[in-house]
């Protein structure tokens, strides 16, 4: 992790989100949907629709919103059936990138998704050629000055996979990804607030991208961000800003 602030890429990140938060709503109700409809609509026993809806309230997404797309999901409001699709490839300098999509048309999501990988320098793989290259896991990040040793002993009473101090201060605590929610709320419960967490797919080797790669590799990853059937991004590469 030398040689770049993992927190101030994290921030960027999350800055990045919360200028989105219209078209992330809509995002965020697809999956509620596609959880719902898959493991019914009990957050108590369906750990995937539960981290749909944390991920929805933690972008203030109204309550009514998330009530709907669950019945959209069960089936007592109508609603588009989606399928799931993951896109390999790579970005910049050869960077693994992966694209999470939710679709009623996936030969319009295909093509959209590859003419954003071959107009901002990347290319699009076959399936397996990076999913290797991560870990499905949640990640909570606290700021830099946090008790190292006290969050991470009620991180493993909670159930956590791994505690990280990076080089800029700051603590990761990875979390198997269906227990993220239950890990989090115990950790708040213990007096210790993440400034940011998602579950995500974690590169277990990340490259680092500066200069005029840096910011193609951001245009790339907008590119497909900003599609209406992508639900994640995923890739390998920090960007120090």
């Amino acid at each position: 992790m030398a040689g770049h602030s993992k927190w101030a890429n994290i921030q960027h990140r999350k800055g990045r989100q919360d200028e989105k938060r219209g078209a992330t709503f809509s995002k965020i109700a697809k999956e509620i949907t596609v959880a719902a409809k898959m493991g019914g609509g009990d957050v108590n026993f369906n750990p995937r629709l539960r981290l749909a809806v944390d991920k929805g309230k933690s972008v203030n997404m109204p309550k009514d919103k998330i009530d709907n797309a669950i019945k959209k999901g069960t089936g007592e409001l109508e609603g588009v059936d989606y399928i799931e699709i993951r896109y390999e490839g790579y970005g910049i300098g050869g960077a693994a990138v992966m694209v999470d999509c939710l679709t009623d048309n996936r030969t319009r999501t295909v093509a959209e998704v590859r003419h954003a990988f071959n107009k901002h320098g990347g290319n699009m793989g076959t399936d397996g050629c990076v999913a290797f290259m991560f870990k499905h896991c949640g990640q909570l990040l606290f700021a830099p000055g946090t008790d190292e040793a006290a969050l991470m002993d009620a991180a493993i009473e909670a159930g956590a996979d791994d505690v990280l101090t990076n080089d800029d201060g700051s603590i990761e605590v990875i979390t198997p990804p269906y227990d993220y929610v239950t890990i989090k709320e115990a950790l708040e419960a213990a007096g210790f607030k993440a400034e940011f967490g998602q579950v995500t797919m974690k590169a277990d080797n990340e490259i680092e991208l500066t200069g005029d790669d840096a910011t193609k590799m951001q245009k790339l990853i907008d590119a497909l961000e900003s599609l209406d059937d992508v639900q994640e991004v995923y890739t390998s590469v920090v960007m120090d800003e």
